[in-house]
């Protein structure tokens, strides 16, 4: 259109730009109302629907009044394709970052929700990210009038460039990928490593695996390496577990009371201390006839790994007690040493009280002169 706009042009646009704000603000109202209802349900994706349904429809709304008031204006054709385009892209970027979020959130929703899914594991709402960003990118080229074509075609080139010069990345990507999807390893699993490095898995990102000690410093292990190293999962394929406890009485023990004894301290500490399993069957093995003691096994079941050290704490302390108390007698280790008659030669001394476990040395007296010293000896 060439002719100049007139005050009831003006007037149009501004009733459709009016009608753009009113609904945009009673869809905030609609979607907050229904965000309350969502909070009520068990299921965590419907608050995630309607968060990215508040960023989206409002400025849909208002982005489409002022598509209708840019039509109803005696625009230029180029003017009037200068906004359209301008509209279009705002459109699909906002409905592309209103995709991103609800996908990304969905996927998280659904890990959150399965116990064999890495619930917080970010690598795959990372992923899911980039490729819903990526596909908005190229729909919003396309309708610039820009053909993707010779982009993906320079894109596959420039990728094989890429993959070449980050090979390290890319393998600690596509093997943490591989960990998350066969299960091996998720958030929240204890886990040691051949080389010596244990605890709790914080995260697995696209680079790296955080794992939580005990003393709760963070050691992180890149996934190439997590991938070929030998592990141990104590969290697989079932969190419960069980833990030995090494025990030793003396030779004049009665071992049907010591097993009586031993496994009513059990029954105490399984019912007593949180972590335990009461239901779990304790059991107790004798093994050794050691040095000075019968060693047995005591065999108890906990809840999850960290919770041995309680239960061994409180178990050793009862027993020992309860031994004590009942007359069950726990030796120390001892050796003796046997002195024979005319082991030493003459005049070395042997005189004293050797220790427990010492071995006796003799010692030559050393003669002297007349003169009372002692003489010198040379070394050639």
């Amino acid at each position: 259109m060439n002719r100049t706009p007139t005050l009831d042009d003006f007037m149009l646009a501004g009733i459709a730009l009016a009608c753009g704000l009113l609904a945009a603000f009673l869809l905030r109202i609609l979607l907050r109302w229904l965000g309350k209802h969502a909070d009520r349900t068990r299921w965590s994706g419907d608050d995630v629907i309607v968060d990215a349904l508040r960023s989206v429809l409002p400025w849909s709304a208002v982005l489409s009044s002022a598509a209708v008031a840019g039509a109803v204006l005696p625009l230029t054709h180029t003017v009037q394709h200068q906004v359209n385009q301008t509209l279009k892209v705002l459109v699909i970027l906002s409905v592309t970052v209103a995709a991103a979020r609800v996908i990304t959130g969905l996927v998280r929703a659904v890990a959150n929700s399965r116990s064999g899914v890495a619930g917080s594991a970010t690598i795959f709402v990372n992923i899911t990210r980039i490729l819903v960003l990526a596909i908005g990118f190229l729909v919003m080229l396309q309708t610039l009038g820009i053909s993707i074509a010779p982009l993906l075609t320079a894109l596959g080139v420039g990728g094989l460039a890429v993959a070449l010069a980050l090979q390290d990345t890319l393998a600690n990507l596509f093997a943490g990928i591989h960990i998350l999807a066969s299960k091996t390893v998720q958030p929240g699993d204890y886990i040691r490593l051949s080389s010596g490095e244990e605890g709790y898995v914080e995260d697995i990102n696209w680079r790296q695996t955080t794992v939580r000690a005990l003393s709760n410093n963070l050691v992180v292990v890149p996934n190439g390496q997590l991938a070929k190293t030998n592990m141990t999962n104590f969290m697989r394929p079932e969190q419960q577990l069980t833990i030995l406890v090494q025990v030793g009485v003396g030779y004049d023990s009665d071992l049907e009371q010591v097993e009586a004894v031993t496994m009513e301290v059990i029954a105490e500490v399984m019912t007593d201390i949180t972590g335990a399993i009461p239901e779990h069957e304790p059991a107790i093995r004798f093994h050794t006839f050691g040095d000075s003691r019968i060693g047995f096994t005591v065999i108890l079941g906990v809840g999850e790994f960290s919770d041995q050290f309680r239960i061994k704490h409180e178990f050793i302390k009862r027993l020992h007690k309860r031994y004590r108390d009942e007359g069950i007698r726990i030796p120390a280790p001892t050796r003796t040493v046997a002195l024979h008659q005319g082991t030493f030669p003459p005049g070395a001394r042997t005189e004293g009280t050797l220790p427990e476990g010492a071995v006796a040395i003799p010692q030559q007296r050393v003669p002297e002169s007349e003169s009372g010293e002692v003489p010198s000896t040379r070394l050639d």
